[in-house]
């Protein structure tokens, strides 16, 4: 089983090959929008590691979102050609779930619920609410943080946050009970397990219909003068 991984939802542009559960590629880089000068490249490299083996990919694994709709749709749009070219299915795999699992590896507290968050400009978050077994426990909505967000939750038991969105939020939410990850971040290599499991199962989205999880439609902006 290789799966092709392809993460693209934020900033940070990553690609992984696994072969049942083995990572054998990993490649990301962190220095703002250029997944569309770096992903083709990183897919071939990928693909450089299965040559010798005279194999291809068996699925194409991609974050659909919630996140930025530019990076979504250039990581959604290159698995659907490898599928279509490859004739193999495609894997959507939540980027909310995928940075849980990031956050999972480096927390013990299994009371504890976990809150990744994407920054949806202002004080507007990308958010969810998931347990230490990775089961949603709140759907995942467009959240606006102020001093009163999220109380009942903190009243009743310990929260992490974490992801871009929850950078602007430390100084809003201060109870005692919410506490932040720092660098966690949606990765290509985090997805391996949650593809595998979903390749087993055969659940794999419709690669004609898919569409990335915007979570709100894209909205143009008046672009600023030059002069």
């Amino acid at each position: 089983m290789f799966i092709l991984h392809i993460e693209t939802s934020t900033t940070v542009c990553s690609v992984a090959l696994s072969g049942n559960g083995q990572c054998l590629f990993f490649k990301m880089n962190d220095e703002g929008m250029n997944h569309a000068a770096l992903l083709s490249t990183y897919i071939a490299e990928a693909l450089e590691v299965l040559k010798p083996l005279a194999l291809k990919p068996d699925a194409i694994a991609v974050s659909s979102g919630p996140g930025s709709y530019t990076g979504l749709r250039i990581g959604v749009s290159t698995a659907k050609g490898l599928c279509y070219g490859y004739e193999i299915p495609l894997i959507a795999v939540n980027t909310l779930s995928l940075m849980t699992i990031a956050a999972l590896k480096v927390v013990t507290d299994t009371s504890a619920l976990f809150c990744p968050m994407i920054d949806a400009r202002r004080m507007e978050v990308y958010a969810a609410f998931y347990d230490n077994h990775l089961q949603l426990k709140r759907e995942i909505q467009a959240d606006i943080i102020d001093e009163n967000s999220y109380t009942e939750i903190l009243t009743q038991q310990t929260v992490y946050f974490f992801g871009n969105g929850a950078e602007k939020c430390k100084d809003v939410l201060s109870h005692s009970n919410a506490h932040f990850i720092d660098n966690i971040v949606p990765l290509a290599c985090d997805m391996i397990e949650p593809a595998e499991k979903a390749f087993v199962a055969k659940e794999f989205a419709d690669t004609a219909y898919f569409e990335p999880f915007y979570l709100k439609e894209f909205q143009a902006t008046i672009p600023k003068k030059l002069f």
